[in-house]
């Protein structure tokens, strides 16, 4: 588990956002990765993302990673915002788009 842990950490630090999710974001397996998708697609941010269907192993190490059980999760600057119910509480109160500010991470709202 050791390799899967260091692909995990290599991506939550070398991205300042990063989905690991169901599918890709051009095409999200499940309604949850689809939701996180859109979200930042609406915020204009760049991100990496890594498809979790694609392998058991990184399915299972980015769950033990955060000790949290659920798909997606989303990362900014290395940290664990949370899951797609998360991120979707967030985005809707303005809190995630004054969180990716704060990180420095321009936030370009679509009209």
């Amino acid at each position: 588990m050791t390799d899967i842990n260091a692909f995990i950490d290599d991506k939550v630090k070398n991205n300042d956002i990063f989905l690991f999710m169901k599918g890709t974001p051009d095409f999200p397996q499940c309604g949850f990765s689809g939701q996180v998708v859109q979200i930042l697609s609406y915020l204009g941010v760049d991100y990496g993302s890594a498809n979790v269907l694609e392998s058991a192993e990184l399915r299972d190490g980015i769950k033990a990673y955060t000790n949290w059980p659920t798909i997606p999760q989303l990362y900014v600057k290395g940290e664990f915002v949370g899951g797609a119910d998360i991120v979707r509480e967030m985005f809707q109160a303005g809190e995630l788009q004054t969180h990716l500010e704060s990180a420095g991470i321009p936030v370009k709202l679509s009209a």
